[in-house]
């Protein structure tokens, strides 16, 4: 079976999630590029999938660089952004399920608990 490509998984993100960028919540419309960002980053072992991807608008992508996403949301908050915080969860629960139903991903599941339970662990904070 054929592997969606990056424009499709693009697509499908945004169809999912809407048009907006996950990090800022710019409107990915106009002179507003969309990109699709890994949640779990590639060099940490997050697979090309589409449940590990996010759109985010080119800013936020390569600011984000290989920061984790937990990380990456705390850092979108201290700059006065909009991060959507229950999307992420809904992304990030959905790669465990991925994972588990196909299997491999060794790399990426340590780094894939560690910030759902970071992400778990901001919500008093933020109630």
């Amino acid at each position: 079976m054929r592997q969606p490509g990056r424009r499709e998984r693009l697509d499908a993100a945004r169809e999912r999630d809407g048009d907006t960028c996950l990090w800022c919540s710019r409107s990915l419309v106009g002179t507003v590029a969309a990109t699709t960002d890994h949640v779990v980053p590639k060099v940490k072992g997050g697979p090309s999938w589409l449940e590990n991807e996010v759109a985010a608008c080119r800013r936020c992508n390569g600011e984000r660089g290989h920061r984790g996403a937990v990380e990456w949301l705390d850092e979108c908050e201290r700059r006065g952004w909009a991060p959507d915080a229950e999307r992420l969860e809904r992304v990030l629960v959905s790669l465990v399920t991925a994972i588990a139903e196909r299997g491999g991903q060794r790399r990426a599941r340590p780094h894939l608990d560690a910030q759902l339970r970071r992400l778990r662990k901001r919500r008093p904070a933020a109630a």
